[in-house]
């Protein structure tokens, strides 16, 4: 169902509204069970990850490209400039769609394989208080990307499926499971019950090398935030601390840690060398 709207100020588009203010955008979509997806690719992935669709704003150039997927949903037309208006920026990709969240699964059903994960979970990255929305969207590209089975986020970290979060992930964020843990503290009890051995990346070069460890049926790597990486306490709960070995040269001229995207990345490579 094709809407015309010429007024940025609609009431019909508050699902659109305000997109720079980060805190305003994370309490309203919290509360209306909803995000954003920018662009063809990605709502196109977001549709066929079975998200409901609320609407999609687009401009008249784009609205053919997404056609074929959008069924019976309400479809918000504006011009360029009333686009620009709503979001707050240019919308380069020319589409935004508001789709309803699905409940998260929690993380004994993701371990065991169920909700949106088929035959268990080998291979897991588990985040701590990962804050900055476009690294959790780049890890989660990574992940997925590598083949890593799923991921586990502390309660603190940033929302994967928050704008900025799916727009650096390129959708990726759809194509692994994931889920939230109730209880940081605890946390890493429920992975250890559930068979999985724990690997703390650090950047201490005098933990074991990534790639020399010995990795067993079902390994769960940990990373900490951007900052200061990971807490003390998952450090010395954690079976095993790792690093990625860094260059002797580069260590001396003081580059002595990859930041946290790069080193997701070189660590889901070596997750994976075994299976």
């Amino acid at each position: 169902m094709l809407e015309y709207v010429t007024a940025a100020d609609d009431p019909r588009l508050t699902d659109y509204t305000r997109l720079r203010d980060v805190e305003l955008r994370k309490s309203l979509e919290a509360e209306r069970g909803l995000f954003l997806a920018e662009g063809e690719k990605v709502i196109r992935r977001a549709i066929g990850a079975g998200y409901p669709i609320r609407s999609v704003l687009t401009t008249r150039r784009w609205l053919a490209s997404l056609e074929d997927v959008l069924g019976d949903a309400t479809v918000y037309v504006v011009d360029d400039a009333t686009m620009s208006g709503i979001a707050g920026f240019p919308v380069h990709r020319g589409a935004l769609a508001s789709m309803e969240r699905l409940p998260l699964p929690a993380v004994e059903t993701l371990l065991e394989g169920g909700a949106r994960s088929e035959g268990g979970v080998r291979r897991l990255l588990v985040l701590e208080d990962l804050v900055d929305h476009a690294n959790v969207g780049a890890i989660f590209r990574c992940a997925a990307a590598l083949g890593v089975g799923g991921i586990v986020l502390s309660p603190r970290c940033a929302d994967p499926l928050y704008r900025r979060a799916v727009k650096v992930a390129m959708g990726a964020v759809f194509s692994i499971p994931y889920a939230r843990m109730d209880d940081w503290f605890e946390g890493l009890s429920t992975l250890r019950k559930a068979g999985f051995r724990t690997l703390a990346l650090t950047p201490d070069q005098t933990a074991t090398p990534l790639d020399t460890v010995a990795l067993s049926e079902r390994v769960a790597l940990l990373l900490g935030s951007e900052g200061d990486g990971l807490s003390s306490h998952w450090l010395q709960e954690a079976d095993e601390a790792v690093c990625i070995p860094m260059s002797g040269e580069a260590m001396a001229a003081g580059v002595d840690s990859l930041n946290v995207v790069a080193a997701a990345a070189i660590a889901c490579h070596g997750l994976m060398r075994s299976g």
